[in-house]
């Protein structure tokens, strides 16, 4: 468990199967993390109880996000790469807990033990331009745009841009 502020980023438990399910099948939020199909909850469980592996063998972690006694959101490190001290971040906030400032205690606690933990030498994310609230949450905890990926993502019949932003840990 990892504490800071009032928030505690937690591994996943069964009881949180539900949230998860309403979260990966929720199709307007599918472009954040190129998925096309549905998850069962079967699917989920199965996560869940496998959940306990190692960062290092899964190269993926979630963690879940706990506010004021309340499971709010996820917070996942993708594409881990130990060999070059790096991987990639993914948040999501329930839309009734948003603009009241978890994201950025969750987002300031996962980079704390990402570069004292996990001694991480850069974290990365990747944000569709019209993501207004996320390019602000990382930019404000100090990520730099460094590329866009033209016409990347498609939302419906429209293309739309992503940027990459980086995290250095010399850069705090």
């Amino acid at each position: 468990m990892i504490k800071m502020d009032e928030v505690i980023l937690r591994a996943p438990e069964i009881s949180d199967v539900e949230l998860l399910y309403q979260w990966e099948n929720d199709k307007s939020l599918w472009h954040l993390s190129n998925t096309i199909t549905p998850f069962s909850r079967f699917t989920l469980e199965q996560y869940v109880l496998s959940a306990d592996t190692d960062i290092f063998s899964a190269k993926q972690l979630r963690l879940m996000i706990d506010f004021d006694e309340k499971t709010v959101g996820c917070i996942d490190l993708f594409n881990f790469d130990a060999n070059n001290k790096r991987a990639g971040i993914g948040i999501i906030i329930d839309e009734k807990y948003r603009q009241k400032s978890i994201a950025t205690k969750a987002l300031a606690a996962l980079i704390h033990y990402c570069f004292t933990d996990l001694d991480l030498h850069q974290i990365y994310c990747n944000i569709c331009e019209d993501n207004k609230e996320s390019l602000s949450l990382f930019e404000k905890k100090d990520f730099t745009i460094v590329g866009k990926k033209k016409e990347w993502i498609r939302k419906g019949d429209k293309w739309m841009d992503e940027y990459l932003l980086q995290l250095l840990k010399k850069d705090l």
